[in-house]
């Protein structure tokens, strides 16, 4: 079984938002992921989504967008970000899903053999320069949604399992300081983080590095040219 990851698709969740306002290498762009996830993705394997799927405003709204991901191959696991507001209510989501193939997380996890994955949104973190101290309460209330996270993590991980964390948003600074988020995926064992929201300006943070013996993945679609990375 393989482990892919990509994230930040912007689907139009029937909104007249086209991506290629952003640059030209946006034109087409699901069609140019489809095509890679086609190739390279099994019926066996798993794509880590890490948040912005759609912009639709409503539930209802984004099932065309999620419905275009239906029919490629492997299990699909998603998480939220910034931008999905139609992701509220995770009953509701889960019943409306397209098919068994999707997975949703929300203060929980998933284990596929040898793989716990689990995740959340994230926020922006302190020593960004956009953080401020309205962003401190969310930062937190984030880290307290990962200890939910995490407490799923320790009832379904077995003994040489894999633990990947997503998260939407880069869990650290530029500087790549210290956060609760990366505390808690290193008192956790995580093997590996999948992050996203970052686009062409992406600047300090690569697509891979290592830190605090965690491999950290940047999975923004225009920064890996529209195509899925593989964790595993």
């Amino acid at each position: 079984m393989k482990v892919f990851a990509v994230s930040d698709l912007h689907l139009p969740g029937g909104q007249d938002k086209p991506m290629d306002v952003f640059g030209g290498n946006w034109t087409g762009h699901l069609e140019k992921i489809k095509a890679d996830w086609r190739e390279r993705v099994a019926e066996e394997d798993v794509v880590l989504i890490a948040g912005d799927i759609s912009w639709a405003m409503t539930l209802d709204s984004a099932l065309p967008d999620l419905q275009e991901l239906a029919d490629l191959p492997g299990k699909k696991v998603f998480i939220r970000g910034n931008h999905d507001y139609w992701w509220s209510g995770i009953t509701a989501l889960r019943r409306s899903a397209p098919d068994e193939s999707f997975y949703f997380l929300q203060n929980d996890c998933v284990r596929f053999d040898g793989f716990v994955i689990c995740g959340s949104r994230g926020w922006a973190c302190p020593g960004s320069a956009d953080f401020s101290d309205s962003d401190r309460k969310i930062y937190e209330r984030e880290g307290e949604r990962f200890r939910l996270a995490f407490g799923c993590v320790q009832k379904l991980r077995q003994e040489g399992d894999k633990l990947v964390c997503m998260i939407h948003y880069p869990p650290f600074n530029a500087k790549k300081e210290d956060t609760v988020y990366t505390e808690l995926f290193e008192k956790y064992g995580a093997d590996k983080v999948v992050y996203g929201h970052l686009h062409a300006n992406a600047g300090a943070y690569p697509i891979r590095f290592a830190r605090g013996g965690i491999e950290y993945v940047l999975s923004s679609c225009d920064i890996l040219g529209f195509r899925l990375i593989q964790i595993y």
